[in-house]
């Protein structure tokens, strides 16, 4: 149980996200609820990229303020996005290593629950409450609502279990009673769609919480933060939470850097990533090049940056050797324990022989 009063638990769980929806029915939850229900939702499908560091720091204040937190692996959800070859045994294989993730990440195994998508559905009523958000949501809805998984309303005419998929998922927070459901900014559309069929099904909606998207570090289409979001399926335009200092580095090097905020990719891993977990950014570089740099806060370094006062290229640099440093627990924590992300990479490469 938090000592924090509802107004400091709610300030923890707003700070740095994009949108409440809405604060009044959050401010609610916190008010009547010690121990409220939070929970996030992944697809087993991939490597893991430094976008999870912005998702393991919130999991980790909604942790501080109370929630009981649900981490949910969607491994059937997956299967119907055609994740990993298509394998459920692959999928099942990278919720193992996306567990060990978490608790690199500073997310302790006892302080969140791991739920598998498989274990609920087994229960007939949880197949009655997906019958039930269906009748409740239109066709046209929950095409719409498929951007989620990274598809298009036409693919559901080639294969019409996609439109299960955001069924399930408005599923999953009803049948779980979820408080707060928590996600990025991609996870809207699913969010708004349970909240809906919750309405008109006359059960408890939940409050949505959405963070930014990290941006890939080749930049791309700032009107659309769902699209140029990081992907670990862009090797390059994505860093991963155990790559060598050098490879960071070397990716980092490489990233679209715009003489602005807006879209920049760099700036981004400092605001969501690097000034959560530090309270100054010690960036060094030559003497002849203006000497080591602190900032205290983003908005410094924010200003800084955008008067010329610091070259891009310092910046990348600076960037990545406190990015290394800040990940050198998650790689230690994949020395000592290898064996799933062995596997993950194995998997990897006969999944991509196959292609």
């Amino acid at each position: 149980m938090s000592t924090m009063d509802a107004e400091e638990r709610f300030a923890l769980i707003a700070r740095n996200t994009e949108e409440i929806i809405t604060p009044e029915d959050l401010m609610e939850v916190l008010r009547n609820k010690d121990s409220p229900t939070g929970y996030i939702g992944f697809e087993p499908s991939g490597l893991v990229h430094i976008g999870w560091m912005v998702t393991t720091q919130k999991v980790r204040n909604f942790v501080d303020a109370g929630f009981h937190f649900i981490v949910f692996l969607a491994d059937w959800h997956a299967y119907i996005n055609d994740k990993l070859g298509g394998s459920i045994e692959n999928i099942r294989v990278c919720a193992e290593y996306m567990q060990d993730c978490f608790e690199s990440l500073g997310v302790p195994r006892e302080n969140v629950e791991y739920r598998l998508a498989s274990n609920i559905m087994d229960d007939i009523d949880y197949w009655e409450t997906v019958m039930r958000v269906g009748k409740a949501s239109s066709l046209q809805r929950v095409k719409r609502a498929m951007t989620i998984m990274g598809r298009t309303e036409d693919e559901a005419e080639v294969d019409s279990s996609k439109t299960m998929y955001p069924l399930m998922q408005a599923a999953d927070l009803i049948f779980m009673d979820v408080d707060v459901a928590y996600g990025g900014l991609d996870q809207r559309r699913a969010h708004m769609l349970a909240r809906e069929a919750a309405e008109k099904m006359g059960v408890k909606k939940a409050v949505a919480v959405h963070t930014p998207l990290l941006p890939g570090l080749k930049g791309g289409n700032r009107m659309d933060p769902v699209s140029a979001k990081m992907s670990k399926s862009d090797p390059d335009g994505s860093i991963l939470i155990h790559d060598s200092p050098e490879d960071i580095k070397r990716k980092m090097s490489k990233a679209f850097c715009p003489p602005e905020a807006e879209g920049n990719p760099v700036l981004a891993v400092c605001k969501y990533v690097l000034f959560e977990r530090m309270g100054t950014l010690r960036f060094e570089r030559p003497e002849k090049f203006g000497g080591n740099l602190e900032f205290h806060s983003y908005d410094e370094l924010e200003r800084t940056y955008l008067a010329g006062k610091l070259h891009p290229m310092d910046l990348k640099n600076g960037t990545a050797a406190v990015l290394a440093e800040v990940l050198a627990p998650a790689r230690e924590y994949f020395v000592r324990k290898p064996e799933n992300l062995e596997r993950m990479r194995n998997m990897l490469a006969e999944v991509k022989k196959l292609r």
